[in-house]
């Protein structure tokens, strides 16, 4: 199957919808080792991808993505913009003009931004960022579709994989961010990046099995 261009908005919108349920307990994760500003970060970030996207509905995926990455990037503050916002842009331009994405393109675009998040934040496997929640996820999926296994049946182990990742960031000291700053009272949190990630992943999956 592939992922048309209406469930990718479909899927932005989900989003919007997830991180303003979500924002009080993205906050509290981030409470406890951040600022106490990601669920208010990714709220606003998101409302504004929302009004934006009507005035981009009947542009190609990648131009979908490149403006909602340009939004992030310009209206959420801390470190969540800037990341999520290259990763909407990375993927973009790994997207340019498809109408639709087989489930390959689907794994290059998501892969393309989180090499973009990489590049960006420097970050790790292991450093208790959103990268320990991105990179199980983007293995299992890439396995998965090597397997053969259609889109929505490797976007349920990706999202498996993300989510497991996020709860195996509870017991990681931080090397990154505002975080790291606490040393060993890192220990014993949920990083809220990873939170966020899963709760991005997992609005996709459920876009597509609509």
């Amino acid at each position: 199957m592939t992922v048309t261009k209406e469930q990718i908005i479909s899927w932005l919108e989900q989003v919007t919808e997830v991180m303003i349920a979500n924002k009080e307990y993205l906050t509290d994760l981030d409470s406890a080792i951040g600022d106490a500003d990601h669920g208010n970060n990714m709220s606003r970030g998101f409302r504004k991808v929302l009004e934006k996207l009507p005035t981009v509905a009947d542009r190609d995926i990648g131009n979908i993505f490149k403006t909602t990455g340009m939004v992030l990037i310009s209206s959420v503050g801390g470190a969540s913009g800037p990341l999520y916002g290259t990763f909407f842009m990375r993927g973009g331009m790994a997207a340019s003009a498809k109408e639709e994405l087989s489930g390959q393109d689907l794994y290059q675009v998501l892969q393309s931004g989180v090499e973009g998040i990489v590049q960006r934040g420097r970050a790790q496997v292991g450093d208790k960022t959103m990268i320990d929640a991105w990179t199980p996820a983007m293995t299992a999926l890439k396995a998965a579709l090597d397997d053969g296994e259609d889109t929505v049946s490797a976007l349920r182990q990706a999202v498996a994989a993300a989510e497991q990742g996020m709860k195996d960031t509870i017991p990681l000291q931080a090397r990154k961010g505002r975080a790291s700053y606490l040393g060993e009272r890192s220990i014993g949190h949920q990083d809220p990046g990873a939170t966020s990630t899963f709760l991005i992943l997992n609005a996709l999956l459920e876009a597509i099995e609509q």
